[in-house]
Parts: C-alpha cells; structure tokens; sequence
C-alpha cells in the first residue's frame, strides 16, 4: 500500500533524494530563470547595443552605395547581400549565446547540474485528462497560481504608475529636437525595464528558497517508506541469512586445501569434519583450518589420510567446533580443554608412531558444554524414557 501524504512526514532519505536526482527531478526556479533571460538579454543591448547598432549602420552604408561596378556585376549585390547577413548572424550569435548561458547557470544555481532523460523520456500517462485534472488542484499548482497573481498584480502597478508619472514628459517629445526625444526614450525604456526586473528580481530571490522547501516536501517519506527503503538497502535479515551461508560454504570448500597443515581432523562420522591446528610457537590458541559437512567432511578425512593426519571420532565435539569456530580463527575458549585433552592424545600417538613412547589408550571422550553442542537437547531427548 503506497502511504498517502498526510503520513509522509519524515525527510527523504540520501537513497531517495540521489534516485530523484537521477530522475531528473530536482529543485527548478522558473522566475530565476525568467530573471536571467531578461536580465541577461537587457544587459547585452545596454553593454553591446551601440557597437552592434554601429556595425549595422556601417554595414547599411555599404549597401546603399552603387557605382558602376555595382551596376555591371549583378553578382556583387549577391556578395554585399551576403556581408550584411553575416553581419546579422553574428551580431543574433553572439547575444543568443550571451543569454543562453545565463539561463544555465541560473539552472545550475539551484538545483545543480543533472544528467537524465527521464523527464524527456514520453509518458502515456500524462495524457490521460483525468490525472491532468487531479493535478490542477495540488499544493504546487495553488503556490504557482498565487505566484503569478502577484507577479502580475505588480507589474500593472509598476507599470501603471510609471507611466502616469511620464505622461507630460512623454507629450512633451513632440515638441523636442529628434536627437533629444530619442535619447529621452532610451533613458525612460531602460528605467521602465529596470523596474520591471526589480519585480521580477523579488519574486526570484523569495521563489529559489520556496521552491527547494517544495522539493523537501515532495521527496519527504513514510514511516513504511522508510523500512522498506532500509529493508531493500540493508536486504532480508532471510537473505542475508542464505548470503552469510553461502559465503561460509564457499569458505569451507576453498580451504579443504589446508588440512595437510593440520594436526588432526576431529569427526562425527556420518557429518562433520573440523581439522586442527596448534604451534605453541607462534599460535596462542589453536584455530581451524578447515571444515565441512557430508561429503566436503569425507573429503578432509580422505585428504587426511593421504597425508598421515590423524582423524578422530569425536562427534560432540565435531559438532560444536563446526557450528561455535570460523575457519583460520581461534576456537573458543570454552572449548580449549577438549581441544587440549585431544591434543595431548594425539601427541602421545605422534611420539608412539616414531617409536618414542607406548600406543595411548582409547581416544578421550571430551566434555563439551552443551549449550555449544547444536545436537545436545536432540540426544537428550532421545535418551529419555
């Protein structure tokens, strides 16, 4: 069940915000844009319009001028006609790119730059008028709406009294020499535009923060959101139950390579095979060097036998170094005397066999504590009447 917004409270999560931005959703201001188009477009006629005029009129003058190579060749015209839309081109070139680019880097100045076609990418679903119509009425849409009232509301007044207070000036021109009137309009153009930026500069700079506050709000996450988000993250406490095993078989299997280094394999006969390492040396305890189970535990007593490594039957034990000790880790330390007693066996056997000391009895029966042994309570309740 996908939680509704009323119970989406809590902040979006790095997983989430990182998946949104690699759909291409982040926070996007329109007016900061609308801004930097304006903004960037009024700056590069102020800056670049009178050498961009005077290249025009330049090349104007050129045009207008004919003389008898001009009359003879036809093909000139062509050429001149070519000069001038050079001209044209460079000089729409030049304040296109201008403008483009800071269109881009006011995207850039809020959300940052996103490599995505998702939202580019055609969704049939858009289509369907009765989503458009449910989202005509959402948080977003009732914010835009005002947004663009006040905008509006604005520049009528703006405008309104900036042109009341001109009027007389205004009526005025006809009566003024045509370098003093043109110049009064470019002053009084260029007034009139800066105030409808600073407008538009106001709603920008109070649209960014709102914009992001939106984003947070839509990207913001359920509780059930939240634990599946970590479930899918972190995985099934089942599937990582069935990874850890896996990884430990594969261990098991890998290190089936190191019982010739063994001192002794300890079995249960049918099951479990753990082989022995201890160097008073260079060990403070001994560890396992490898052990399996069913056919990987005939496999170490097989590859022991081959090599001379004494195999014993011991199955408590077998069975609680197999479930309680990691491969080339110590055994636990409530297991050392029962290592210890079939150590000191196996010593005794070792000394025996070169000739240094009498055969040992009976293999020792170690205690075990119970609680180390899986197959205890099964064995105790199979002892009881």
């Amino acid at each position: 069940m996908e939680s509704s917004s009323q119970d989406r409270n809590l902040p979006a999560s790095e997983r989430k915000l990182q998946k949104a931005r690699d759909d291409g959703q982040v926070a996007r201001s329109r007016d900061l844009g609308h801004l930097a188009i304006l903004g960037g477009g009024c700056l590069t006629m102020m800056a670049l319009g009178s050498t961009m005029f005077q290249h025009l009129r330049e090349a104007f003058a050129g045009q207008l001028l004919f003389d008898a190579q001009a009359i003879s060749d036809p093909a000139l015209m062509l050429n001149r006609l070519g000069a001038m839309v050079a001209v044209g081109l460079a000089g729409c070139a030049a304040f296109a790119a201008i403008v483009s680019l800071a269109a881009i880097l006011s995207t850039l100045a809020v959300g940052g730059w996103v490599m995505s076609l998702k939202p580019i990418t055609p969704d049939f679903s858009r289509m369907n008028p009765l989503n458009g119509l449910g989202n005509m009425f959402t948080k977003e849409k009732f914010t835009e709406v005002l947004k663009m009232l006040f905008i509006a509301t604005m520049l009528m007044a703006i405008g309104f009294a900036f042109i009341s207070s001109s009027l007389e000036s205004l009526r005025a021109l006809v009566l003024q020499p045509s370098a003093k009137s043109i110049a009064f309009l470019s002053d009084w153009l260029t007034q009139g535009m800066g105030l409808m930026l600073l407008v538009v500069l106001i709603v920008a700079m109070a649209d960014v923060p709102l914009q992001r506050f939106l984003h947070q709000s839509r990207m913001k996450m359920s509780h059930q959101e939240v634990k599946q988000e970590h479930k899918e993250s972190e995985g099934s406490p089942q599937m990582k139950s069935l990874i850890r095993q896996r990884q430990r078989d594969i261990a098991q299997r890998g290190s089936v390579s190191a019982v010739p280094k063994a001192d002794f394999v300890v079995m249960n006969p049918t099951h479990y095979a753990v082989a022995i390492q201890y160097d008073d040396a260079t060990m403070g305890a001994p560890k396992v060097v490898s052990k399996g189970k069913d056919l990987l535990a005939f496999k170490i007593r097989d590859l022991a036998n081959e090599h001379n490594i004494p195999v014993l039957q011991s199955p408590s034990l077998a069975r609680a170094l197999y479930a309680n000790a990691e491969i080339d880790q110590d055994i636990p330390t409530s297991l050392y005397t029962a290592v210890a007693q079939v150590l000191a066996y196996v010593y005794r056997l070792k000394a025996a066999l070169r000739g240094e000391g009498p055969m040992p009895g009976e293999v020792p029966v170690p205690f075990v504590p119970p609680e180390l042994d899986p197959m205890s309570n099964v064995v105790t309740t199979e002892q009881t009447p």
